[in-house]
């Protein structure tokens, strides 16, 4: 199977890109440097900007972060267009696709652990749900079957990528079994529903990016552009991230962290713009845009980290 982003020429349709975090906690400078990348390459454009708030996952959620994230974002000037879409009031999309991908043929019950994966020394899925269907479907997770063969994409940043699936090694969760939604099918789900056309985020989600283009081709969705930013290193070669401990940005150091990360994305501004409004520099920033410009790698040298 090969499948290929459609970009659509700009007089057909305006540019739509988002911004989606997940209010496990404040913004940090990694999630900065995903926002404003989506924000000015789309402004670059002159598309709309959404953002949305991925809150599947309660376990994991902080009380009040997604206020907090919405907060900072405004204080960044990284203002949205339209209102803020919340992923918990949407679970009679997700059904409704759900359903679809089972009527079709395309999904399957699965009660599989992750225990008995590691006890199978599996790649990926080996099908044993496929095989051996499972008794009780109360307590299952639902697959959607990844076909074999070679598939591609082009990212606008990261070029050509190549992915060879053999077996049932791609097969995926759309729906886990302690009942929640899985971020592969609701981000999908809430892309085609907003008309996003140009997804832009961290690399580290580029091999999402198979399984997202197969599900918009079961699901009949139009397939948005995909570019994604290499994800910015602490100086211990670790993802700059909550889990990390990264620190949260606050909006008294907004110009000089939204300067920063204007150079590590190669947009360096020049020098009459360190001490500009906040207006004037995004501004600068999305008239002189150039994708081509990020790194390959973006890492935080030892006083910044």
């Amino acid at each position: 199977m090969s499948t290929h982003p459609v970009l659509l020429p700009a007089h057909t349709v305006r540019p739509v890109g988002r911004f989606a975090p997940s209010p496990t906690g404040p913004l940090h400078f990694g999630s900065l440097l995903a926002a404003l990348a989506s924000y000015v390459d789309i402004r670059a454009r002159r598309g709309c900007w959404l953002v949305r708030i991925e809150d599947l996952d309660p376990p994991r959620e902080q009380p009040g972060a997604a206020d907090h994230i919405l907060h900072t974002l405004d204080a960044f000037g990284l203002h949205w267009d339209g209102p803020v879409v919340y992923q918990s009031q949407r679970h009679d999309l997700y059904h409704a696709a759900l359903d679809q991908l089972r009527q079709q043929g395309q999904a399957y019950l699965c009660n599989c652990s992750r225990k008995q994966l590691r006890q199978r020394d599996v790649q990926g899925y080996d099908g044993h749900c496929l095989r051996h269907p499972p008794d009780n479907t109360g307590d299952c997770a639902v697959r959607v079957g990844h076909p074999p063969g070679r598939q591609t994409f082009i990212d606008r940043i990261q070029g050509q990528r190549l992915y060879s699936w053999q077996g049932h090694e791609g097969d995926f969760v759309v729906f886990r079994r302690d009942g929640l939604f899985a971020y592969q099918l609701a981000v999908v789900v809430d892309d085609a529903d907003q008309g996003v056309t140009e997804v832009l985020r961290g690399s580290d989600l580029i091999d999402e990016t198979p399984h997202q283009l197969l599900l918009q081709s079961c699901l009949d969705y139009p397939l948005p552009g995909y570019a994604h930013i290499p994800v910015i290193l602490n100086p211990a070669g670790q993802k700059l991230s909550k889990q990390n401990l990264a620190p949260a940005i606050h909006a008294d150091q907004r110009l000089r962290l939204l300067i920063r990360a204007l150079e590590l994305l190669g947009q360096a501004p020049p020098p009459e713009l360190l001490d500009a409004q906040l207006e004037e520099l995004l501004h600068w920033a999305v008239e002189h845009w150039d994708i081509n410009r990020i790194p390959a790698v973006l890492s935080l040298p030892q006083q910044e980290a």
